[in-house]
């Protein structure tokens, strides 16, 4: 629906008069927003940091999950335990030990994988592909695939219940910026797809409102011998990703936006220079997420915001927790060390609240709230 926002503009007390840039000398700045970035936004400007709690008590507190210290394992995507979910939005972590004996499909909605480690092949419907650690594989709704995996991998799982991903508008940017469509990959109908098919007995894993059903074939349905269109399974690296960048202006993450779904968005933080304006920020400023659920999942890198946050972890902070760098972070606010960050991570801001898994909260760091005392 269209908004007709109220929209006055006001300035009371010491302000900068650009946001994120020259703040008052000793000050903190908190962004106030509606609809996560996108909306009219407030910009105060405090004496201490807006994270400088001495407790934080309740359901609203930060919590974040080493998934890498998971040991659930199975072949089966469907057996690998849901850590946050909602009814738009299901975020499973997955740890596949080698390959797969049956084929899977999901009925409930376009699923995303994110390989954060392991490499190996696909084989689905439209044909064989092969993976690797940083990998973004698109499976549209429907999708019957397996993978054949040369060592154990570790893959997120983003669902977008009874729904799609699309790309998001990048208006005057054009369609070709963070990444040309052209590099979204599909698979081939090449000789190790067509040395798969077989005559064996094939089970495939209908998952549909969180229920498996199962279908046996006396043969392996992956029997395709060519197709066209323009719905296909998509595949692309992040290393592959050019990031916006300002110089002058830190960006917020909406800016990193990767994929879009009804109810939610999925962004990519990949590595891009510092800022170098003087005055600009260069740390993710403080701000008030109260449209949005956001998690992070991070795969690989210096996490240059957090402290004490290694690969294969996720943070989840709750809609209504304002939240911003760590005070190591804090220090770096206007100057760098390095030209550049190196980290790599996942973002998945939803518009309607998580509840939290059994298997996230068996692998909780319960002190996380306390990482922002100085």
């Amino acid at each position: 629906m269209a908004r007709n926002w109220i929209l006055p503009r006001h300035a009371k007390g010491t302000t900068s008069r650009q946001a994120h840039v020259d703040m008052p000398e000793g000050t903190y700045e908190r962004e106030m927003s509606k609809e996560g970035f996108f909306g009219p936004a407030a910009f105060f400007h405090h004496q201490h940091p807006p994270t400088g709690w001495m407790r934080f008590e309740g359901p609203l507190q930060p919590r974040a999950f080493d998934l890498a210290a998971s040991e659930q394992k199975s072949e089966d995507p469907w057996s690998a335990p849901i850590i946050l979910a909602n009814q738009a939005c299901q975020i499973r972590y997955w740890k596949l030990p080698g390959s797969m004996s049956n084929l899977v499909r999901n009925g409930d909605g376009d699923q995303l994988l994110f390989v954060h480690k392991g490499a190996g092949a696909l084989f689905c419907d439209f044909g064989h592909l092969d993976y690797e650690a940083g990998d973004y594989i698109l499976l549209p709704r429907g999708t019957m695939w397996r993978l054949e995996s040369a060592n154990p991998s570790e893959i997120l799982m983003i669902e977008a219940t009874n729904s799609h991903f699309t790309l998001p508008d990048k208006g005057l940017l054009g369609n070709h910026a963070i990444f040309d469509p052209a590099m979204l990959d599909a698979p081939d109908i090449d000789t190790a797809f067509l040395n798969q098919q077989n005559e064996e007995e094939t089970k495939v894993a209908i998952k549909k409102q969180n229920q498996i059903s199962t279908v046996t074939y006396p043969f392996n349905p992956l029997d395709c011998v060519g197709w066209h269109g323009e719905l296909s399974v998509l595949r692309i690296n992040v290393r592959h990703f050019r990031p916006l960048m300002s110089h002058r202006y830190h960006l917020p993450p909406s800016a990193h936006t990767t994929f879009l779904s009804d109810r939610f968005v999925v962004c990519t933080f990949a590595p891009r220079p510092f800022e170098t304006d003087s005055g600009a920020l260069k740390v993710p400023f403080f701000h008030n997420n109260d449209d949005y659920d956001e998690v992070l999942f991070y795969h690989e890198g210096d996490f240059f915001s957090r402290d004490n946050i290694d690969a294969g972890m996720m943070t989840f902070h709750p809609t209504g927790f304002t939240h911003g760098p760590h005070p190591k972070a804090l220090k770096n606010m206007l100057i760098q060390s390095k030209p550049a960050t190196d980290e790599i991570a996942v973002m998945i801001d939803t518009r309607d609240p998580l509840q939290v898994g059994d298997a996230a909260s068996a692998v909780e760091n319960k002190d996380y709230v306390n990482s922002w005392k100085s």
